[in-house]
């Protein structure tokens, strides 16, 4: 099996990335290589698997055989551990152009074993204006065998100047039946639970494989669906508002502990705390504080992003609850990915308008741009809960 065959529902896409492989390897066998170029913008919606497409095709410019999938260039791509493999993580809430200038100058390099160097820049949209613009030169004058893959939402997420340098490739969202599939036969889940998780992830693979094999993971969607139900009054929604707080604040916390303190320890050990010896001493060494203060300010900033990230996934699903609502009032015959709540979607469906489901949803969106744009958690999600309980204030 190919390492395009594990894209889910992006047969167009595995297509386009097959052939420029091909042109890749003609290229390099002194060929025209038409077909191939240096820089590539991957883009589609959530769980469309951005990034596991342009692994996958940095797998493919590795490998001899344009990604076969079992050979020792497609497994060392599979784990991280490709020498001229670089990969981009922006986990702060955004990208700077410190980081980025450091990146280009990694990326310069020759290839260690001859074929590419390849950058691929996950969530490369939140790459500051001016490591964007630094980002920008590199892809205008790049190295002769370096090759930028860049991910993003949507092609307007980034620089015109830059997108209209990178060839587009646009996934979409897979369906939910072959996201069941997957799971079913690649992961062993009970066909009646991997239908259950593909439906309620809107065909997002990652967060069906963790509605699927993680308990918690379920019974987070199900505190979050029963939001609607629970806004009876202005108090209850103040309390449904702490509460999603709190949990995203708690799952945050949970997710970046751990890795700050081994970062800490990691830091401190190189600045050669506990060292011992002549002009040696038990403290950090000289410019340790320095580096241990911008350490601290990174996992701040991560423990931000992993917080509004979590808030962002319960009001996707708050998003596809009313949708669902807004289904069923118009009678539509569509999947609902909220079908386990069956009875809270007709409740709701005859006791308001779609003008008001139409509110309700509009509040949703608000509230994450709000998110997005460094309002208070807490005073944004208390606004949406208000406007979910009373679409017309």
């Amino acid at each position: 099996m190919g390492v395009f065959d594990d894209l889910v529902g992006q047969e167009r896409a595995s297509v386009t990335l097959s052939r420029a492989a091909a042109a890749a390897a003609d290229l390099l066998a002194g060929g025209r290589g038409a077909g191939m170029t240096h820089a590539w913008l991957f883009t589609g919606p959530p769980g469309s698997g951005r990034e596991e497409a342009a692994r996958a095709f940095a797998a493919a410019l590795f490998c001899p055989d344009q990604g076969c999938g079992h050979c020792d260039m497609c497994h060392q791509v599979a784990v991280g551990s490709h020498p001229d493999l670089e990969i981009v993580r922006p986990q702060g809430l955004s990208y700077g152009i410190k980081d980025t200038r450091r990146l280009i100058l990694r990326a310069a390099g020759a290839p260690t074993l001859g074929r590419w160097r390849v950058v691929l820049f996950e969530d490369a949209d939140r790459a500051t204006e001016g490591a964007s613009n630094a980002l920008l030169k590199a892809i205008e004058e790049p190295p002769p065998k370096t090759v930028w893959l860049l991910c993003a939402p949507s092609p307007d997420d980034m620089m015109i100047t830059i997108r209209s340098r990178c060839r587009l490739v646009t996934l979409v969202t897979p369906p939910s039946a072959a996201v069941a599939h997957v799971l079913a036969t690649r992961e062993n889940v009970p066909v009646a639970m991997a239908e259950f998780a593909a439906r309620a992830a809107q065909g997002h693979l990652d967060r069906a494989r963790r509605l699927a094999l993680d308990e918690p993971a379920r019974d987070r969607r199900e505190a979050v669906l029963s939001i609607p139900r629970s806004l009876t009054g202005i108090g209850e929604c103040v309390t449904a508002a702490e509460r999603l707080v709190k949990t995203a604040e708690d799952e945050a916390a949970a997710v970046t502990s751990t890795l700050n303190e081994s970062e800490i320890t990691e830091l401190r050990q190189v600045y050669g705390e506990g060292s011992t010896g002549k002009g040696l001493n038990r403290g950090l060494i000289r410019g340790g504080a320095g580096a241990l203060k911008d350490l601290e300010d990174r996992q701040k900033s991560r423990a931000t992003r992993t917080k509004r990230d979590v808030i962002d996934a319960a009001l996707l699903d708050l998003v596809a609850f009313y949708r669902d609502v807004l289904a069923v009032q118009f009678g539509a015959e569509v999947e609902l990915a909220s079908e386990d709540r069956r009875a809270d979607l007709e409740d709701l469906a005859r006791a308001s308008t779609p003008e008001d489901t139409l509110l309700r949803i509009d509040a949703i969106m608000s509230c994450r741009r709000r998110l997005s744009a460094n309002v208070s958690p807490q005073m944004a999600v208390e606004s949406m809960t208000i406007s979910l309980h009373r679409p017309r204030l």
